[in-house]
C-alpha cells in the first residue's frame, strides 16, 4: 500500500496494523481478509470499494472520503465514521460488528445496516431518513436528535428511543419491540 493510488485492485490477507496510510486514493478496490486495526487512513478516498472479512477497527478515517463503500462480514468496532468527509458519504453494512463506533451527525439517507451487531453507536444529530436496520442489535446505542423519519426498524431489536428527543415520523417498528420506544417511561408492554 506505499502507493497513493490504487485502480480496480484487490488486497487479500494484507496485514497491516497500526500503520500510517494516509492521503491514499482507492478507486474501485477490493480487500479481502485484512486486518488493518488502527491503521490510519486519515486524508484517503475510497471510490466504490469493498470490504469482506476485513478488521478495521480502531481505524482512524479523519478527512476521509467513503463513497458507495461496501462492508461484509467485517469488524469495525470504535470507528470515528463521524469525522469523515461528509460529501457523497455512502455506506452499506452486511454481518458486521460496528460496536462502540460514532455516525454523530452523518447525514445517512436511505443506509442500510442488516445483521449487524451496533451495540453503544452513537446516533445524535444523525439523518437516518429512510434508513434500513434489519436483524440489528443496537443495545446501548444512543439516539438523540436523530432523524428516523421513514426508517425501518421494524426487524432491529434491543433498541431505547427517546420519541420525544427524535424525528419518528412513519417509521416502522415491530409490535413486539416497540417497548423500546417507552422505555424513558418505565413501562413494561405485556
Amino acid at each position: 500500500m506505499t502507493e497513493t493510488v490504487h485502480v480496480v485492485k484487490t488486497f487479500s490477507r494484507v496485514i497491516y496494523t497500526e500503520e500510517s496510510v494516509k492521503n491514499r486514493e482507492f478507486d474501485h478496490c477490493t480487500f479481502i481478509d485484512c486486518d488493518l486495526y488502527g491503521s490510519d487512513f486519515s486524508q484517503s478516498q475510497f471510490l466504490d470499494c469493498t470490504f469482506k472479512g476485513c478488521n478495521l477497527s480502531m481505524v482512524k478515517l479523519n478527512a476521509t472520503s467513503l463513497k458507495n463503500v461496501t462492508f461484509e462480514a467485517c469488524k469495525l468496532m470504535g470507528i470515528a465514521f463521524e469525522y469523515c468527509e461528509d460529501f457523497l458519504f455512502e455506506v452499506k453494512f452486511n454481518d458486521c460488528v460496528l460496536d462502540f463506533s460514532s455516525f454523530a451527525n452523518k447525514k445517512m439517507a436511505k443506509t442500510k445496516f442488516t445483521k449487524c451487531s451496533m451495540q453503544d453507536v452513537n446516533f445524535a444529530g444523525t439523518n437516518l431518513l429512510k434508513a434500513v436496520f434489519e436483524e440489528v442489535n443496537l443495545n446501548g446505542a444512543s439516539f438523540e436528535r436523530t432523524n428516523l423519519t421513514e426508517a425501518d426498524l421494524s426487524k432491529a431489536f434491543n433498541f431505547s428511543i427517546d420519541p420525544e428527543n427524535n424525528v419518528i415520523k412513519k417509521a416502522k417498528f415491530s409490535l413486539k419491540d416497540a417497548g423500546g420506544l417507552l422505555e424513558k417511561y418505565n413501562l413494561k408492554l405485556v
